[in-house]
């Protein structure tokens, strides 16, 4: 189980509205002692229940697990309450102070808690898509039925070769919520975040130029080839590169693209045209450029900023609240509805690693009186 998985588990185990379905993966996940120590962490952490840890009950745990079961389909309840006696043991140990249920969680409704979409990653491979699961491990084949890499959980390897043939493209989109990784056949490696899409040669083709092509934003780790240099195609900005890790942000509803070369060397251009006189950057610079406009200017930036995404961080820097709320769409896979119109365009700085987006939430709400409501994956400011 993935950990955005399990802690949406435990999310809706600890608010009661996980179904019987989900109250068994859980406690099938808690019979790993290092599951038990990350539940302990996750609750402590997010439901400040440290005073009542201890006030354990088990008897209490006992009779609510039961009581829970109940209220189940009766058909599901009859065929499945056995098990459900033998696991509830396993939550005893892992819950340690779930006595909260009648004390702290007493303020905690559903309404207070996010429920975020559950979307799936999708390659295309010529006329023909699957979606990936994260927890796999398999191979991953064409359309004849060769296999052309493997699924490692989160990443995709593609066998390494060149070709001599024509060009033949695979397309990954990674919805709001998760981010994937790609090694391609050239040993390039490419992190994807959220609502990102890259299309990309299964091989490349010896003696020329390796291209791929981005709507949204990606970490790049180019393999050294002097005899093929990289392309990286979006729609605002395009970039040169023979061996280097840089960051492409280039999202639709943006007005801006931005290029941070981390290391190494690269060369931008807006479009073919332009392309005999680039703009070199340097490592620790950004390149940025208008949607529209064909000037494409530099400054010296902290990478770190624009990489912190790689490590599940979130960092705001001079954003307004409108910025903010997209990212964290993107990044939750929830959905803002804004009807504070001066709120939108406030600026803010902050940083956020990892948190659940009800930790975000009320940061914002303690520390600037934003006031909001819950709905599912649907989050109302008002």
């Amino acid at each position: 189980m993935t950990v955005k998985k399990s802690e949406r588990l435990i999310v809706k185990f600890i608010t009661n509205q996980a179904s019987q379905e989900e109250i068994e993966t859980l406690t099938q996940w808690l019979k790993e002692d290092e599951n038990q120590i990350v539940f302990k962490d996750f609750v402590k952490t997010n439901y400040a229940i440290d005073t009542v840890l201890n006030n354990f009950d088990s008897a209490e745990v006992r009779k609510q697990l039961s009581e829970r079961i109940k209220k189940e389909n009766s058909v599901f309840y009859k065929r499945r309450f056995s098990s459900y006696y033998k696991y509830a043991a396993i939550l005893i140990v892992a819950l340690g102070g779930f006595y909260f249920y009648k004390n702290t969680l007493a303020v905690q409704s559903k309404q207070n808690v996010v429920i975020p979409r559950e979307d799936e990653i999708v390659l295309q491979l010529g006329s023909e898509s699957q979606n990936l699961d994260l927890d796999d491990d398999k191979n991953i084949v064409d359309e004849n039925g060769n296999v052309i890499g493997k699924q490692e959980k989160n990443r995709l390897v593609y066998n390494k070769t060149y070709s001599s043939g024509k060009l033949v493209f695979n397309t990954i989109k990674i919805p709001y919520g998760k981010k994937f990784e790609i090694e391609l056949s050239d040993g390039t490696i490419v992190h994807l975040n959220s609502g990102t899409s890259l299309r990309y040669p299964v091989q490349f083709i010896k003696n020329k130029n390796r291209q791929v092509f981005l709507l949204g934003e990606a970490f790049f780790e180019v393999k050294k080839d002097q005899a093929h240099p990289f392309n990286v195609n979006t729609q605002d900005i395009n970039v040169e590169v023979l061996g280097t890790k840089f960051n492409v942000d280039t999202y639709s509803e943006s007005t801006t693209a931005n290029v941070v070369l981390v290391e190494g060397k690269v060369s931008l251009y807006k479009d073919n045209s332009a392309k005999e006189n680039p703009v070199y950057l340097k490592p620790g610079m950004k390149g940025s450029t208008i949607m529209g406009q064909s000037e494409i200017k530099t400054e010296e930036v902290n990478t770190d900023y624009y990489t912190a995404w790689l490590k599940g961080s979130l960092v705001f820097k001079n954003a307004s609240f409108d910025e903010i709320i997209k990212k964290l769409e993107r990044h939750y896979n929830v959905t803002f509805i804004n009807r504070n119109k001066m709120l939108g365009k406030e600026i803010f700085n902050a940083r956020f690693d990892n948190e659940p987006i009800e930790v975000v939430l009320k940061y914002f709400s303690d520390s600037y009186a934003i006031d909001y409501n819950i709905d599912r994956d649907r989050i109302t400011i008002k």
